[in-house]
């Protein structure tokens, strides 16, 4: 048993991040993604793509006053860790080839602020062939185990994965697994959870 890791998978389907009353700093969500380069793109030609894949992190987030919203590269809707909503995104990788990948970070400093929070990510460019792109989302709060979530068992016609959601139920925040695959773009994922925004098209 590794107790410095938690694995969300088929059997493990959810586990408390923050128990009732208890406080934590600011939790990094950090997306990694194989880039498999090579000098002449060696996933962009595993892809059916020059160009590889761009596979973006972002979510959707529902505060407890009722305010909704979404963090993610498109659309620059990169957020704020320190005030309203209390979640920020660091940049966009657009090969996964930085060695720190895309990274959200959550304040749980207060987590009562939260409601929910659903965490995805995207394929922007390239075919999708989520096997190739073995991605992984590892959430590190600042006290307790990381809990990792493996983006597997993928279906390559949907470019869209909601991957876990936080929910706070009676002051916990409880994390549960998804990976759920969306055969469509953010207003389809936001259909599927009833989340309630309008959308526009946006670009980065």
């Amino acid at each position: 048993m590794n107790l410095s890791k938690i694995t969300l998978d088929q059997n493990t389907h959810s586990v408390s991040l923050v128990k009732a009353g208890e406080k934590q700093g600011i939790m990094r969500v950090n997306l990694n993604w194989s880039s498999q380069s090579s000098p002449k793109g060696f996933l962009g030609r595993l892809m059916g793509s020059s160009n590889g894949i761009d596979l973006d992190l972002g979510c959707l987030y529902e505060l407890s006053n009722g305010r909704k919203g979404v963090i993610q590269a498109l659309g620059e809707a990169f957020g704020n860790q320190h005030r309203a909503p209390y979640i920020a995104l660091d940049g966009d990788d657009r090969t996964g080839a930085i060695e720190s990948g895309e990274n959200l970070f959550i304040n749980l400093t207060n987590p009562e602020n939260f409601k929910r929070v659903l965490i995805f990510a995207y394929i922007y460019e390239g075919v999708p062939n989520w096997a190739a792109a073995d991605g992984v989302v590892t959430l590190y709060r600042t006290t307790g185990p990381e809990i990792e979530v493996r983006l597997d068992s993928g279906d390559n016609r949907a470019p869209m994965c909601a991957i876990a959601l936080l929910e706070n139920m009676g002051g916990e925040i409880q994390v549960r697994r998804e990976v759920r695959y969306i055969r469509g773009d953010q207003e389809d994922l936001d259909r599927a959870y009833n989340w309630g925004l309008r959308w526009t098209p946006g670009s980065k």
